[in-house]
């Protein structure tokens, strides 16, 4: 019941609440930013660091340092924190903590599929899956040649099993078949986490509504842009659109005619939320555009934390985690190529 929350919230997640609470009070400031932006080296990245919460996951490595080791202790950190959390969550919070992690689930399938397409190694490919959406038959995921052997074989004893009825097909694996099936599985989980946390209710159902829907938008605004000159038609583009969010239903039907770049930015700009963000672009431009996004969902999970007693709080630090993450990546990667020109160009404060 909306309002009640407070009364029974701390019974079986308060101890979490503030878990989660006292982790985002970790989170990178602009300072912390500003002083990654004048290294010269990984080794002075990792210097600053280690001052922060990354310190004990980075003081063993020895020099010289990589990007890669970067990133992968840092995700070490959010793998170990999101542990924690599970193992001490009761239910519901246990299926709402499982649910954050079915969009790794479903990019670490898609990449070892396309892999596989592509033959490389299943070894390699193991190493470059996302440690929150790994599952014990991942491995064999590379003997399937189309979706019904891969649904059969392999996902069938999976979370991501439901999430595939609309997608089984006999059509062999290819690129576009690849893509087409992690967008369907991407609408079918959106729409099944939207539901959960609706039946929730309360302040959880209200935040997190508004943070899947504008996800959903997102994802319609960036299938709409990578599907401009390929032979998907309007009507299976607009297959692939999730079935709630701020464009459904009107926007959906204005963005599966689009032609180029300024007729979506035209269909969007009626949506006040979202005309902000492509006033922030030069008409033609899109690759701003994931920047932009960017930016304002981490406004809207910073905001997340403004109130208390749901669950839509550690969504939003495991997603403000994921962006720090992100940041980090490209300031190291500046840094090895020695671009510093461009570090500021993807990287989003948090704070």
């Amino acid at each position: 019941m909306y309002g009640f929350e407070a009364m029974t919230f701390n019974i079986h997640g308060g101890y979490l609440e503030a878990i989660v609470r006292g982790h985002r009070a970790g989170l990178l400031t602009a300072a912390d930013y500003n002083n990654l932006c004048q290294c010269e080296t990984l080794d002075d990245i990792k210097m600053h660091l280690s001052a922060t919460e990354y310190g004990p996951y980075l003081q063993n490595e020895p020099s010289p340092l990589h990007t890669t080791t970067i990133v992968e202790k840092c995700t070490l950190k959010l793998v170990d924190e999101y542990k924690h959390m599970l193992c001490q969550a009761t239910e519901p919070l246990s299926t709402f903590l499982e649910y954050i992690t079915y969009g790794h689930m479903i990019d670490n399938v898609v990449l070892i599929v396309t892999g596989t397409l592509h033959e490389r190694d299943v070894q390699e490919l193991l190493e470059k899956c996302h440690p929150l959406g790994m599952f014990d038959s991942i491995a064999t995921l590379a003997v399937a040649q189309n979706m019904r052997e891969l649904y059969r074989l392999v996902l069938v004893d999976t979370p991501l099993a439901p999430y595939f009825s609309e997608c089984i097909t006999s059509e062999d694996l290819d690129d576009m078949n690849i893509e087409i099936m992690r967008n369907t599985l991407y609408k079918a989980y959106l729409e099944d986490f939207y539901k959960f946390c609706q039946k929730l209710g309360g302040a959880t159902a209200e935040i997190m509504s508004d943070l899947l829907a504008f996800e959903a938008d997102r994802r319609a605004v960036n299938i709409t842009i990578n599907s401009i000159g390929t032979e998907l038609t309007r009507d299976d583009r607009r297959k692939l659109y999730s079935n709630f969010g701020l464009l459904y239903p009107y926007g959906h039907e204005e963005l599966a005619v689009c032609e180029d770049i300024d007729q979506v930015r035209g269909a969007m700009e009626k949506y006040p939320p979202y005309q902000s963000i492509f006033s922030k672009l030069s008409y033609g431009e899109s690759q701003m555009l994931d920047k932009a996004f960017y930016e304002e969902e981490v406004k809207r999970l910073c905001l997340a934390f403004e109130q208390q007693f749901h669950y839509g709080v550690f969504f939003a630090y495991m997603r403000l985690r994921e962006q720090e993450i992100r940041n980090l990546m490209w300031i190291s990667e500046c840094v090895a190529q020695n671009q510093k020109s461009r570090v500021h160009d993807s990287v989003v404060f948090i704070f």
